[in-house]
């Protein structure tokens, strides 16, 4: 069990709490997660890389050609977002039910970043001028980050919705630049240095470029945030780690779980985290909530014949999450999306494992004390006393 990591005077006054939680009658039912496979008809491969509302995104290979696709949770309500005269076409990220990846158009001759609204007639290119080749890699509200190649390397990049509303993140010094992740007006991605790969933190401009590398790793990558989390990898005496960061190098937390020899980050939301980690030499599907010990392996709910998983991202509802990656079926011996979406969540069920035990008590506290995002219980954009009044007052009255 995880061990509370608070100061004593500042839970003096929970002993009581504490002494009924260790023997409370919290209900410690688990609950299944449902996967969907959203493989399309006719598609020799498939991959989901971005979950936002009921829309999922990613690419399926047809006839040897990757097709920029979205999903509305079925494998049936697929559509191909290639526009006319593409000759192929990835789609990374969603939101507000817009769609951002790239195309590589034959007239123009290079892949550029694009935009869409759910259509593949509803194309917008953002090729920024003079460019060789520009991707598009994640979107939140108005925004696009990825990164463009000028013929000098890949610099990290941000638009607005248009080709000409492009502003070049790429850091002084840097050789080479990536943007992976965008919410909030931030960006997240890494920049290269002679001291190598640094994951990294933008503000909408390159000069407000913040190193976010841990102390210890040859390199580091971040690839997506929200709500003051950053989420990546750092590569630690030769291995990766999955990583959380808050703002700063320092922050970082080594999310690999104990059972695991390495471990990715690829997506954040709500105060949770999703990625991949390596068991017994075996990819699996997961889930965090801020810590390696909060890991749940999303691989145990795959159906038969699935024999590894790789989760990219994830989303929340309010009352579930949704996660989607691929993984590969050996009935069918192909790579196919997937999409995984939690039971309807009990509130008092706060790291979303499928029980409600102490557990969840002293992951609250952890969140709590730390003044964590995830520890605003009851919405209100404010960590404070009636947060926690209220996830007790959930806890002792427990789940369906």
């Amino acid at each position: 069990m995880m061990q509370m990591r608070v100061p004593a005077a500042r839970v003096a006054g929970l002993s009581v709490v504490g002494s009924m939680l260790l023997g409370a009658a919290a209900s410690t039912a688990s609950a299944q997660w449902t996967v969907t496979n959203l493989h399309p008809a006719g598609a020799t491969r498939s991959y989901a890389q971005g979950v936002q509302g009921v829309q999922q995104v990613g690419y399926a290979i047809l006839g040897g050609t990757e097709h920029a696709s979205l999903w509305t949770g079925t494998a049936g309500s697929w559509v191909d977002l290639t526009p006319a005269g593409a000759a192929w076409s990835y789609a990374y990220g969603v939101d507000g039910g817009r769609q951002a990846g790239y195309a590589y158009v034959s007239g123009g001759g290079v892949n550029r970043a694009s935009l869409w609204s759910g259509t593949a007639g509803s194309w917008v290119d953002l090729h920024p001028a003079g460019s060789t080749e520009s991707i598009a890699t994640a979107m939140n509200g108005s925004q696009q980050c990825g990164y463009a190649n000028f013929g000098d390397g890949y610099r990290a990049s941000l638009w607005t919705g248009t080709a000409a509303s492009w502003v070049e993140l790429h850091p002084a010094g840097a050789t080479l630049s990536r943007a992976y992740g965008v919410g909030g007006g931030q960006q997240v991605g890494f920049a290269t240095f002679a001291s190598g790969d640094r994951a990294s933190l933008w503000s909408g401009a390159a000069a407000s470029w913040v190193d976010l590398h841990p102390a210890g790793a040859t390199s580091s990558y971040a690839y997506g945030l929200d709500g003051g989390q950053q989420v990546g990898y750092a590569i630690v005496g030769g291995a990766f780690r999955a990583g959380l960061w808050t703002g700063t190098a320092g922050s970082w937390v080594d999310l690999t779980p104990a059972a695991a020899t390495q471990s990715i980050g690829n997506g954040v939301q709500g105060g949770q985290q999703a990625g991949t980690a390596l068991v017994s030499g075996v990819a699996h599907a997961a889930l965090w909530s801020g810590t390696a010990g909060s890991w749940v392996d999303l691989h145990a709910f795959v159906p038969s014949g699935f024999i590894n998983s790789f989760a990219n991202g994830i989303w929340h509802d309010g009352a579930s999450t949704f996660v989607v990656g691929y993984g590969f079926n050996s009935t069918t011996g192909r790579d196919e999306a997937l999409l995984w979406s939690s039971p309807a969540a009990c509130p008092a069920d706060f790291n979303h494992d499928g029980a409600v035990n102490s557990q969840d008590f002293f992951d609250f506290l952890n969140a709590f004390f730390a003044n964590d995002p995830s520890a605003d219980f009851n919405g209100d954009h404010v960590v404070n006393s009636q947060d926690f009044f209220d996830f007790l007052n959930a806890f002792f009255a427990g789940c369906p």
